[in-house]
This record gives structure tokens, C-alpha cells and sequence, in this order.
């Protein structure tokens, strides 16, 4: 049963994912269109710093508890999975 779970639990998070994924480019293309502006402009603006709010805000916390090499390794495993 545990096992059911767990493939159930990856499978509905998978599904949310593209799910938010779709709605944020959706947002994304709503806005440019709205600001009457590129969309590469918005994409390479908004979407990426959406995209990178995660990693900012796990080495912002790592900062403030005392474990600066957690922030560094944050930043170089994003830069080097962005390659």
C-alpha cells in the first residue's frame, strides 16, 4: 500500500507540475501582451526570475542559519543544471 502511495504522490505532482508550468507561460504571454512587449522581453525578465525565486530563497535561508557553503553549492548545482 505504501508503495501505491508513493507512485500515486509522484504521478499527481507531475501532473501539477505541468499543470502550473502551462498557467505561468500562460501569465507570462498575457502580460507581454498586456505591456505591449516582446514576449522574449517578459520571458528573459519575469519568467526567469520566477524560475529562480527557488533557489534565491533556499540561500537566502541557508545565509541567515549559518551555512553559507549551502547557498554557494545552491548556486553553482542551479548555474551548472541551467548549462
Amino acid at each position: 500500500m505504501t508503495s501505491f502511495l508513493f507512485i500515486s504522490a509522484i504521478i499527481s505532482g507531475l501532473v501539477l507540475l505541468i499543470w502550473g508550468a502551462d498557467k505561468f507561460i500562460d501569465g507570462a504571454a498575457g502580460i507581454a501582451s498586456n505591456l505591449g512587449v516582446a514576449p522574449l522581453i517578459v520571458g528573459l525578465t519575469i519568467v526567469g526570475f520566477g524560475t529562480s525565486a527557488p533557489e534565491m530563497i533556499v540561500s537566502a535561508f541557508a545565509a541567515f542559519d549559518g551555512a553559507p557553503a549551502l547557498g554557494i553549492g545552491n548556486a553553482i548545482g542551479s548555474n551548472i543544471t541551467n548549462i
